[in-house]
Formats: structure tokens, C-alpha cells, sequence
């Protein structure tokens, strides 16, 4: 089971990277934060973008890799997702973004890294 939920999330924030990173403007309004990004800052949404993909890879390169150690590593890629809840919050976002979205992916990461440990 907690192999199965580090796929989806892996394979789940590769799309949203590539999303981020081609149509980044769309995808910033369902961030959670209350103002999108001046157009000339808007390529930050893309660094999100290129930071989703390579957090995804990562993943699944361990998977492969070093299948003993991928628990450790969701468990440490689980503060990507806390962190952005953090930024979502600190910034008067929408709360329901920054827990619906990024605190329950955080949530099931934590609870794949479990299963995967026991």
C-alpha cells in the first residue's frame, strides 16, 4: 500500500510540475495564494513547475534505485508539501488550499513513508 501511494504521488506532482512549468498562470489562481504573481514574476511559477517534476523523479528513481531507502525519502520530499501550506498560510492564502491540497498530500506521504517502513 505505501509503495502504490508513493507512485501516485510521484506520477501526481510530475503533472502538476509540467502543468506548472507549461500553463503556469492557470495553475497559480489553484495554488492558494490570494494574489497571483506581477507577469514579469510569473516564470517563478515555472521553477514551482520544474521543482515538482524533479521532487516526482526523484521518487521514482529511488524506487528503482535504492527501494530501502525510498521510505526516508518521501518522508523528507513530505516537507515540500508543508512547506508550501506554511507559505499558503503565512500569506493569508486560502486555507482550504493550503490544507485541502498541500497538507493531505503531506498527510499521505507521511502515511506512505509509514506503511513503507513497517
Amino acid at each position: 500500500m505505501g509503495l502504490a501511494i508513493t507512485w501516485i504521488a510521484c506520477i501526481g506532482i510530475i503533472g502538476i510540475g509540467i502543468a506548472y512549468w507549461l500553463r503556469n498562470e492557470k495553475n497559480a489562481e489553484g495554488f492558494g495564494l490570494p494574489v497571483l504573481p506581477a507577469p514579469e514574476a510569473r516564470g517563478w511559477w515555472q521553477v514551482k513547475g520544474i521543482r515538482d517534476i524533479a521532487s516526482g523523479l526523484v521518487g521514482i528513481v529511488m524506487i528503482f534505485a535504492e527501494p530501502d531507502a525510498v521510505a526516508w525519502v518521501i518522508l523528507v520530499e513530505a516537507l515540500i508539501p508543508i512547506g508550501d501550506m506554511t507559505l499558503i498560510l503565512g500569506n493569508h492564502g486560502r486555507k482550504s488550499a493550503a490544507y485541502g491540497i498541500h497538507g493531505v498530500t503531506a498527510a499521505f506521504m507521511v502515511l506512505a513513508a509509514i506503511l513503507l517502513l513497517v
